[in-house]
């Protein structure tokens, strides 16, 4: 189950809404990292416009809501916009709201992804033999999404693997690849000991800097030619 709504619009259509908050990271005194706007509105962008994506919508507007005071609006939205650009997407509209009222000590960003999608019916995805498991990109948070940047995997690549047919994508957020791993299958419980894979899978992943790919064996060079190096496999054992 992600972490969206769905809303029904017509017969065939839905609408999917998503949404990720930050708070304590930005260019106050007293945030805890210290990151220019445009990157805390790109990765709460980010994380909204997956779990939207992986839900199966395409998203059509965001909304921003900023406590960071006016200044940074700009900015704010230049990070959205960068995140509209490396998922092709345009003619994406970008509303929101200020408090200019009071000034926090901290800064602090909402956003929500809306996303449309064709009405089908939910399936279970299955733990069986014929499943293969990967982890797309590294698990970071706070500073570490700074320092390494080339281990985030790309949101191009996520849209052109969610693309692929018969493939299940996941993103993985705070409470890490474990339990992302248990929110996707339904027919098992897995614990750290039944996952092989040299990634973290209890660590958090942060604003989405991996996700969980599911696929069959007819997909392996697909996803990885897609994903070159940001490919780890993860093997199930019992």
């Amino acid at each position: 189950m992600r972490d969206i709504v769905t809303i029904p619009i017509t017969t065939r259509e839905a609408l999917i809404i998503a949404s990720d908050n930050s708070g304590a990271i930005g260019m106050k005194h007293e945030d805890l990292v210290k990151v220019p706007y445009e990157t805390v509105a790109y990765y709460s962008f980010r994380v909204a416009a997956m779990e939207c994506i992986a839900a199966g919508g395409e998203p059509i507007s965001v909304v921003l809501h900023n406590f960071c005071g006016n200044e940074p609006w700009e900015e704010l939205v230049k990070g959205i916009q960068t995140g509209l650009g490396e998922l092709g997407l345009n003619g994406v509209s970008i509303t929101g709201s200020t408090e200019s009222n009071f000034s926090l000590n901290q800064s602090a960003v909402g956003l929500i992804v809306i996303g449309k999608k064709e009405k089908n019916s939910a399936s279970q995805v299955l733990l069986s033999e014929n499943v293969n498991v990967a982890i797309i990109g590294m698990p970071l948070v706070g500073n570490e999404i700074v320092e390494q940047q080339y281990n985030v995997a790309p949101l191009s690549i996520f849209q052109e693997i969610s693309r692929l047919n018969e493939v299940v994508i996941f993103p993985v957020g705070s409470k890490g690849i474990l339990y992302e791993m248990n929110q996707l299958f339904s027919n098992v419980v897995l614990g750290k000991e039944n996952l092989r894979t040299d990634v973290e899978v209890l660590k958090s992943s942060g604003p989405s800097t991996c996700f969980i790919v599911v696929y069959q064996e007819g997909h392996t060079e697909k996803i990885r030619k897609a994903a070159g190096d940001y490919f780890h496999p993860l093997k199930i054992e019992f």
